[in-house]
């Protein structure tokens, strides 16, 4: 496998980092969030040598509570906020939250959030407009935050006002004089939608500041934050909503000619049928992808480095006609290619992106990642076939590959391990030279040692937990991203195996070179 020349400024060093979404966080609230558990995480992923916190997107999330299906690609997710700061604040009692209040140790339950939690955050913003100033003088001015960030935030709140005011329906069903935003829309809401605009004003000026507050401490902690963007955006989204002319719409621009989705492959054999409106690439190209520019701009006014998931969509993309719903009715169309990149290096000359180049990916979809100077991916639990020409398999890895022992679309190691064949798991044990009994640190321990200039190890992978921890199956709609983990596994890993884990960093050269964390500071 070749490699780049030169690798991006952020991966100069070897490093090492753990993937966990701030909704798999500990939270007293039914929901991980930007809390004293996001900071605590951060506490232990100092002290036990990592560099990199990797999540998944963060915007908010609509049917099937799927974190690559949001309302806007700009917003953030108010689910996460963290309310024991708006408790401090005096803008919400504890007792205006008994219903969002649940075992720490139970997953997610997105039906139960969606039933109660904009009842707390109505509260919440009721106080705000009565009494405002203990809020600002924290987080600074409500006004200023709308003026900011107004070309997305307009449209996207008053998105919101309009799909409650439809009882949730899909915007190519509201009447047709407000199927795309423009000023005057926004202009003629009603009291009740304006109402519901103003709410998500607030909501998305919390999110930001309390995110602002997490990063500035994680900075200080020496943890870049790896963010994640779907190459796709939802159908029923604000981005769509606003300006259908960039996508693949159909004549009466009410629905979608073509949409989005994989042929069969390692996940599933039927293929998967996604849905996404795809882009009209001329358009798009027409105005230099300005579009794309402030797309990226949102992701890196919130993270250190942006993951670009599905990256073989710029070189080819699978399109399915949106007549049928099988996956396997779709063809390959050519994407913008190099040219899309040429741009981008333009404006973000450093390259803080990585590639998800997973799956079935061809020399082209290769050659156009190495072209525009970006690292791709490897998963080390895709390794074990028994063929020696393995992509991934620790000998044929590249310094320019960021390894993963399993993503969120994998199942964790352990459960891995223990489900796969027993084949696979002789090449595992035969490779490594190791007796498999706990294989998810063997995992860690061998991909320290690799030439991959970044490892990242998912936290159940850390906690050695089996199938029940998984957080996502591709191709199934409902049941994903619910797991958690409890209070006591994070206090757990972080008093028992910091010293262990920074011990396999140093040893490995993959602890930062600055770091002066203790690890006194967790006994």
């Amino acid at each position: 496998m070749s490699s780049l020349r030169h690798l991006p400024s952020w991966l100069d060093s070897r490093s090492s980092g753990v993937l966990l979404h701030v909704t798999s966080l500990p939270g007293d609230f039914g929901i991980g969030n930007l809390g004293k558990s996001s900071f605590e995480f951060i506490d232990f992923l100092n002290v036990a040598g990592f560099r990199f916190w990797q999540i998944c997107p963060v915007g908010p999330t609509g049917y099937g509570d799927s974190p690559y299906q949001v309302f806007s690609s700009s917003a953030g997710n108010p689910y996460l906020i963290d309310w024991h700061a708006l408790i401090d604040l005096k803008m919400i009692r504890l007792d205006d939250l008994g219903s969002l209040q649940s075992n720490p140790d139970h997953d997610v339950n997105y039906g139960h959030l969606y039933e109660h939690f904009y009842t707390a955050a109505s509260i919440a913003f009721s106080n705000f407009v009565q009494s405002g100033e203990s809020i600002e003088s924290k987080y600074g001015k409500f006004d200023l935050f709308i003026e900011e960030n107004k070309s997305w935030l307009e449209p996207y709140c008053c998105y919101q006002a309009l799909k409650k005011s439809a009882l949730n329906k899909p915007w190519w069903q509201w009447d047709k004089n407000v199927r795309k935003f423009s000023a005057s829309i926004l202009e003629g809401l009603s009291s009740a939608q304006l109402e519901t605009y103003n709410l998500h004003l607030f909501l998305q000026y919390i999110f930001f500041s309390q995110w602002k507050e997490l990063r500035t401490y994680a900075h200080k902690k020496e943890v870049q934050i790896l963010g994640d963007l779907p190459i796709y955006v939802a159908p029923d989204s604000a981005d769509v909503w606003e300006k259908p002319e960039l996508f693949q719409v159909d004549t009466n621009g009410a629905g979608f000619s073509h949409v989005a989705g994989v042929p069969p492959d390692y996940f599933n054999e039927d293929g998967q049928y996604w849905g996404n409106p795809l882009y009209d690439w001329p358009v798009h190209k027409a105005d230099g992808y300005q579009w794309w520019i402030k797309r990226l701009e949102s992701q890196l006014s919130l993270f250190d480095v942006v993951r670009i998931d599905h990256f073989r969509g710029f070189h080819d993309y699978w399109s399915i006609p949106a007549d049928t719903s099988d996956a396997k009715a779709g063809k390959w169309e050519n994407g913008p290619g190099i040219d899309f990149w040429n741009v981008v290096a333009k404006y973000f000359p450093t390259l803080p992106f990585l590639a998800e180049d997973l799956g079935l990916i061809t020399k082209g979809v290769r050659s156009l990642r190495e072209s525009a100077g970006l690292p791709g991916m490897a998963v080390l639990q895709f390794a074990f076939d028994g063929d020696p020409e393995n992509l991934y398999l620790p000998h044929n890895l590249s310094p320019d590959l960021v390894l993963y022992t399993g993503t969120h679309d994998n199942d964790t190691t352990c459960g891995w391990y223990h489900s796969t064949d027993d084949e696979i798991r002789g090449n595992f044990r035969s490779y490594f030279n190791i007796p498999g009994d706990f294989p998810s640190w063997d995992m860690l321990r061998m991909a320290y040692r690799t030439t991959a200039q970044l490892v990242i190890i998912p936290m159940q992978d850390l906690l050695s937990l089996g199938s029940e921890a998984r957080l996502n199956e591709p191709g199934h709609s409902f049941g994903n991203w619910t797991w958690r983990m409890s209070p006591w596994q994070l206090k757990n890993i972080s008093v028992e195996c910091s010293a262990y884990l920074r011990n396999q960093a140093e040893i490995s050269g993959r602890l930062a070179k600055k770091s002066v964390a203790s690890i006194a500071k967790l006994s």
